[in-house]
């Protein structure tokens, strides 16, 4: 079922980041799209520390503020930059909930942001501001994030705040714990950048790395077990490996439209970009962080950015809270148009030598799945027997001989709640989203 409707109202966000560059430039588009009304930050652990994350956040910030200030007709294109309701910032989570502590600086660098830090201090903000209660547009808190997200949940209508979460999902584990039925009576929609389903992991062979940083909250929050309390699936939107790495920013087209210098991919992939005063800031801002990033992604062979945590808020702004029906029956998950849902039954795998961070998925009912479903070696011996010709769907080779009950496959009929996590698989396509990029953040047309 889709909903065309626009929302009457801005949609009330609270994002939940470990802004290394991705998250940036997530934050940076959340910062221009005028359908969005930006409560506040959560950070935390994951693609760099707690503290780098926490300092990132007032350098996005920063940047955008110098744009500005060059450039002030750039305001328009910056609607969320200054509210007049400031965004909190709070500090959430160090670590998982349990296991070994996993970042992605080797990806992002020991700052999250290719290590501008040290490279172009030029960009960082001024040390007074980051922290302070007198920053002009953020308002900085010492409470524990998941305590700051339940107050916010308190205060407004139910179903009204969208969680958007752009790293592990520690921090809506610890909201679960301490107070699930209030998460799961007024959290509007959860939308969340994780997992691999059908496809390879990027931080292992099977696993995406939000997930594999704490499989343990991925278990409690989706697929919580023993009565527990997870967030109610019908308001959750999963986009996986599977849906966002098709959307890209091809470092050659940043180049056309943007900043000459990524027009050819670079001789050197361990080279430190030349600066370039001349750009505009928030172009000097991000070009500089995709420098390293730039030759991380050709060592893998793409000369691009994948835009995985830039999809889900861009789905977060698409697709707001539906309101609070008795028709509703806590089964249905509605999509806007040019965007659709699957729900997918699966577990998480926590401890697994090879597997932590895993989506097992239950193909046995999945409409994916092919022939013949629950015990396939089963049909196929009966199928040997009865010398009949393998399919193109079914194995050729001859099935192990297995003791098999006669239990038939997972069913639902129509009357019956819809089982599974809701996945996004599809969206109106990665070229809507690298225009709208290209047009929002930077204020330009892309390449043609």
């Amino acid at each position: 079922m889709t909903n065309s409707a626009t929302p009457k109202r801005k949609i009330p966000v609270i994002i939940d980041t470990d802004p290394g560059v991705d998250d940036t430039i997530a934050i940076l588009l959340a910062l221009t799209l005028p359908e969005l009304d930006i409560l506040g930050f959560i950070v935390h652990f994951g693609n760099t520390d707690l503290e780098a994350s926490y300092i990132n956040i007032f350098k996005i910030y920063h940047n955008v503020s110098l744009q500005i200030e060059k450039d002030p007709a750039s305001a328009a294109r910056f609607p969320n930059f200054s509210q007049a309701r400031k965004p909190f910032v709070a500090r959430g989570p160090a670590g998982p909930l349990s296991g070994e502590l996993h970042s992605a600086s080797y990806f992002h660098g020991k700052d999250g942001l290719s290590g501008i830090t040290a490279t172009h201090p030029e960009l960082n903000p001024p040390p007074p501001l980051i922290g302070s209660p007198s920053h002009p547009q953020l308002a900085p808190t010492d409470r524990p994030g998941h305590l700051v997200a339940l107050d916010l949940l308190r205060e407004f209508p139910a179903r009204e705040i969208t969680y958007i979460a752009l790293g592990p999902l520690t921090n809506l584990a610890h909201m679960l714990r301490t107070d699930a039925q209030l998460v799961r009576e007024k959290i509007g929609r959860v939308v969340i950048m994780g997992g691999a389903l059908d496809v390879p992991g990027n931080t292992s062979p099977v696993a995406e790395f939000n997930f594999f940083a704490d499989p343990y909250a991925v278990a409690e929050v989706l697929t919580p077990t023993g009565g527990a309390l997870g967030l109610p699936l019908e308001r959750v939107l999963l986009l996986p490996l599977d849906i966002t790495t098709s959307h890209e920013l091809p470092f050659p087209a940043y180049g056309a439209a943007v900043d000459a210098a990524f027009s050819q991919p670079p001789s050197d992939p361990d080279a430190v970009l030349a600066k370039n005063p001349a750009l505009e800031p928030i172009a000097y801002f991000t070009s500089a962080i995709f420098g390293r990033l730039r030759g991380v992604m050709n060592a893998f062979g793409n000369d691009a950015m994948e835009l995985h945590d830039i999809t889900a808020v861009w789905c977060a702004a698409h697709n707001p809270p539906q309101p609070d029906a008795a028709s509703d029956s806590q089964t249905q998950v509605v999509a806007a148009d040019g965007w659709s849902v699957r729900r997918r039954i699966m577990t998480m795998e926590r401890t697994g030598e090879h597997t932590r961070g895993m989506c097992i998925v239950d193909r046995r009912a999945d409409v994916g799945a092919y022939a013949p479903g629950a015990n396939r070696a089963h049909v196929q011996a009966i199928l040997e027997r009865a010398a009949v010709e393998h399919g193109p769907f079914e194995s050729a080779v001859l099935p192990a001989q297995v003791e098999v009950e006669e239990v038939p496959p997972p069913s639902r009929s129509a009357s019956e709640p819809e089982e599974g996590v809701p996945v996004v698989i599809s969206t109106p396509g990665p070229a809507v989203l690298l225009e709208l990029m290209l047009e929002r953040i930077w204020g330009v047309q892309g390449a043609k």
